[in-house]
């Protein structure tokens, strides 16, 4: 792996770069296609004032944001999009939503960093650069391998996003023993996970347990069968580790139901995917330590503070990753001796921001996450 690269302490240390003489006298100017109107609006406007505060970071009055209205629609997406490339500008950051990037690939003279985290793109022009599923899986591969656990499953809702959850597996190479694809509907989801943890056999196992100690002369029988009727199975299962490729409360039902059938995070790893820290994950203790991978929390709250600071509101996780695509063009453009092409993607790169490290190799962009857990009431780093 190449070394970091160190941005002379960008956006990840808060300071400023001094703006090269080359582009003394130009304006490096960036796209950005948001909902400003429309059912997503806020996020939109969230994602505006999150890139003010990355060119107020930067300080080089250079930098311009040019803000379109996508109203969250492919069609006006496209014609934001064009009026964009007929103003010269070659980079532009967003759309927000995969549905939107479906005609971008009409404009193969701009460069798009979408803010989508599917690994699919529409077109060799759009750059995915959301955190994606081969990211987290990545970096649950390392937890894993750091932890020496041999035998992990995959548990992934039947929903849109699972073949992402499937090719993210194949991609990472990561070694699990099976993925179960389970129904959300909470009235199928206990009975397929009791299935999956073979929770009758030990359940059965158990009380035919007590029953031969029962009928036995074993002198301490009175004392095991005590024991074991404060259990509510017996046996194995045949993991180590459950990826849960879940969010809030489908996660939530998928814990409770391993839990009913007596699997529980004190004796198997439960791990899960980004959940950009939720409080209420917090709440539920039972299902602690429960692992997942993400952006660091430190700068993340950082952020979060400063953005507060000045908008008196917070932002949503997406301003996060804009705030640090910011910084990403304009150091990329710096690297390419203030020539602005697609080449600047296709270098292997590592940047450090806020969000971690983006590895940035053939216009595809992944990221180094750091890992946490939800214990005792807080999220504590793993690596």
């Amino acid at each position: 792996m190449n070394k970091i690269i160190k941005i002379i302490l960008f956006l990840a240390f808060g300071f400023s770069i001094t703006p090269v003489a080359l582009l003394a006298n130009e304006k490096i100017r960036i796209g950005l296609l948001v909902p400003l109107t429309g059912k997503n609006s806020e996020i939109g406007q969230s994602i505006i004032k999150s890139t003010r505060l990355a060119i107020n970071t930067i300080n080089n009055a250079s930098i311009e944001i040019i803000p379109k209205d996508t109203q969250s629609n492919p069609e006006v997406t496209l014609k934001a999009a064009k009026e964009l490339a007929n103003s010269g500008i070659k980079i532009v950051i967003g759309p927000v939503f995969n549905e939107s990037l479906i005609y971008l690939s009409e404009l193969s003279e701009l460069t798009f960093l979408a803010l989508t985290n599917k690994n699919d793109n529409f077109s060799k022009n759009i750059i995915n650069a959301g955190i994606n599923a081969t990211s987290q899986l990545n970096a649950i591969k390392k937890f894993i391998e750091l932890n020496e656990i041999k035998k992990t499953i995959f548990l992934t809702p039947d929903v849109g996003f699972k073949n992402e959850i499937e090719k993210a597996i194949s991609n990472s190479k990561i070694k699990i023993l099976e993925n179960y694809i389970y129904n959300t509907d909470p009235t199928k989801l206990t009975k397929q996970i009791e299935k999956i943890t073979r929770y009758e056999i030990r359940k059965q196992n158990l009380e035919d347990e007590i029953n031969r100690l029962e009928k036995s002369e074993q002198s301490n029988k009175e004392l095991l069968i005590e024991r074991l009727k404060k259990r509510d199975t017996l046996g194995s299962v045949k993991f180590d580790s459950v990826v849960i490729s879940d969010f809030d409360e489908s996660l939530k039902s998928v814990t409770t139901s391993l839990l009913y059938t007596d699997i529980t995070p004190k004796e198997k790893y439960f791990i899960t995917l980004n959940q950009w820290f939720d409080e209420s994950l917090l709440k539920e203790t039972s299902s602690q330590p429960l692992y997942f991978p993400s952006a660091n929390k430190d700068n993340y709250d950082e952020f979060s503070n400063e953005y507060f600071e000045k908008y008196n509101q917070y932002p949503n996780q997406l301003s996060f990753l804009s705030y640090d695509l910011v910084g990403l063009v304009y150091y990329l453009i710096l690297q390419n001796e203030s020539v602005i092409d697609k080449k600047m993607f296709t270098k292997k790169t590592l940047f450090k921001g806020k969000v971690g490290v983006f590895e940035i190799k053939n216009n595809k962009i992944n990221h180094i996450l750091n890992f946490y857990k939800a214990e005792d009431g807080e999220f504590k780093k793993v690596f």
